[in-house]
């Protein structure tokens, strides 16, 4: 336990020192709320709510999803500083170092979703106490799963320059496809096929259910799908990393 709460601590250190990821971390999210938002919304969504009230789930979903795997880039850095090898040689287990680095992940994720919520006011949603806290638990079972998904990618990799073109790639059609800035209902029936498969879809599915109060999958299957995930991806980071592809 010691040694997991010291990857978290040390990750989290880093994240501090580093100002500019702090705020790229940010602005990206803002940048697709207040100028897609606007320049796409015009009209109202269903002519329940004005548009950036529905994408500002998604874009809660655009800043743990990158903020997220973006946070395990570290992974692929402390390897080629040989760092990563002087972590996985100490004695705690690697499924301690695993879940360590998916839940500073996850922290790193939080933070610049939780700023998001000030915006909350000025695009007109209010929300009651349990639907913050409600809210709170979807941000908090994305940020995970999606970090569970850096993790898992960031293991395999050995290159800074190739692990972000080759997440970009996967991230953008996760994204896109996740119905984060469009309705999924009327869309062509191979792209909700698709959103079935994506665990974005469900992580900003069950944000936006707790805000708009309306969702598209069933809530159970959405949790079941997203703690599935992060097991399938927790069990893959643990035996890369007990592999010896660190090396």
């Amino acid at each position: 336990m010691r040694g997991l709460f010291a990857v978290i601590v040390l990750d989290i250190k880093r994240l501090w020192a580093d100002k500019i990821r702090l705020w790229a971390n940010l602005i990206q999210p803002l940048l697709y709320l207040f100028v897609l938002g606007t320049g796409l919304g015009a009209n109202s969504v269903l002519g329940r709510e004005h548009y950036l009230q529905y994408i500002f789930p998604g874009v809660l979903g655009l800043a743990l999803l990158f903020s997220a795997v973006f946070a395990a880039m570290l992974i692929v850095f402390d390897r080629q500083i040989g760092f990563l090898k002087a972590v996985l040689v100490a004695p705690v287990p690697r499924s301690a170092i695993a879940v360590g680095k998916i839940l500073s992940g996850a922290i790193q994720a939080l933070i610049p979703a939780l700023v998001l919520l000030a915006f909350t006011p000025l695009l007109g949603i209010h929300l009651g106490a349990l639907q913050w806290l409600a809210l709170i638990g979807a941000m908090l079972a994305a940020a995970v799963t999606f970090s569970s998904l850096g993790v898992a990618t960031a293991a395999w990799f050995k290159s800074t320059t190739v692990f972000p073109v080759i997440s970009n790639a996967v991230l953008l059609p996760l994204f896109f496809l996740s119905g984060a800035l469009f309705p999924l209902t009327g869309t062509p029936h191979w792209i909700q096929a698709l959103a079935y498969f994506d665990p974005v879809a469900y992580a900003v599915d069950l944000m936006r259910g707790v805000i708009l109060g309306r969702w598209y999958f069933p809530v159970w299957l959405s949790l079941t799908v997203l703690g599935g995930v992060v097991t399938v991806l927790l069990l893959i980071a643990t035996r890369v990393f007990a592999s010896g592809e660190d090396a």
